[in-house]
């Protein structure tokens, strides 16, 4: 039973790998800016400026056992901002969004149970210790966006960071102030 799970997992990498790599090559200026409470607009590739984004960062797993990754941050008009992903690694956790997803914005439920990974766009205060969220993207594997919320100047309400959420963690890469580095461990003799 430990190696069928061992090898389930390595395969739910692996798999999150390969597809999260079509997922952020989507990433771009015009896919942050979706219409409220509807799916993004796509621009044909034409339109679409190239843009260079940085390396995803992982994360890790939260308490829920979900995965995250930072995949663009930096500054806008000289304010912070940063684009996480919560991959739903835990099938409980997929479930209550995917319910949440279909009963709240009316997504039919077959469409709302392909949910791969949720995209959040966070914007910061200018003292930097507050967020909000611009918006919520649901997408299924295949980078699809199954729904999407934005949040406008007056909609948008700010929140008070702690350490362990993950708006503060990406703050540090947003506001160009990177973590540093974390030491070696040294070999005792």
């Amino acid at each position: 039973m430990k190696i069928f799970s061992r090898t389930l997992v390595s395969l739910l990498v692996l798999t999150l790998l390969l597809f999260s790599a079509a997922a952020f090559a989507a990433e771009t200026p015009a896919a942050q800016k979706p219409a409220a409470d509807k799916p993004a607009a796509e621009k044909p590739a034409a339109e679409t400026p190239a843009v260079k984004l940085p390396d995803p960062v992982n994360f890790g797993k939260d308490a829920n056992k979900m995965q995250w990754y930072l995949v663009n941050y930096g500054k806008e008009e000289d304010k912070p901002f940063a684009v996480a992903r919560k991959y739903y690694t835990n099938p409980d956790e997929k479930q209550k969004t995917s319910e949440l997803i279909t009963s709240k914005f009316g997504i039919e439920k077959e469409k709302a149970s392909e949910l791969y990974f949720t995209q959040y766009r966070y914007v910061y205060s200018g003292d930097g210790k507050q967020f909000a969220l611009a918006y919520i993207q649901h997408y299924d594997m295949l980078g699809n966006i199954i729904h999407s919320t934005e949040y406008e100047g007056e909609d948008r309400v700010f929140y008070a960071m702690t350490k362990e959420m993950i708006p503060f963690k990406a703050y540090a890469y947003a506001s160009g102030k990177l973590p540093a580095p974390k030491k070696a461990p040294t070999k005792k003799k």
